[in-house]
């Protein structure tokens, strides 16, 4: 990939990603409520799309971007996949970064 096409699929990204937030911001479920899964769905788009935006980035791989970004899907995926505990595989993500970072 050269640098214009990964500066374009960045920039449209970034539009994605505003249409995405706004409509986060103005879904009315609450965490009790029946649709609060809609409104994981769309977190759970917002958050991949921070993942593109990481793994695009020009230069270095942001080791702790990363981390964070999948940490926050696996925590948004965990209640949509039942038979892995996710948030113990997230867990595991910091405890090994931890444990390099040493």
């Amino acid at each position: 990939m050269d640098k214009q096409q990964r500066q374009d699929i960045l920039t449209l990204s970034w539009s994605i990603h505003d249409d995405v937030e706004q409509a986060v911001l103005k879904h009315p479920a609450s965490e009790n409520d029946a649709d609060w899964p809609q409104k994981q769905r769309l977190l759970l788009a917002d958050m991949a799309l921070h993942l593109l935006q990481t793994a695009l980035k020009p230069g270095e791989l942001q080791k702790d971007k990363l981390a964070n970004n999948l940490n926050a899907i696996l925590t948004l995926s965990d209640s949509f996949i039942e038979h892995v505990d996710l948030k113990a595989v997230s867990d595991k993500l910091y405890q090994l970064e931890s444990e390099h970072e040493s």
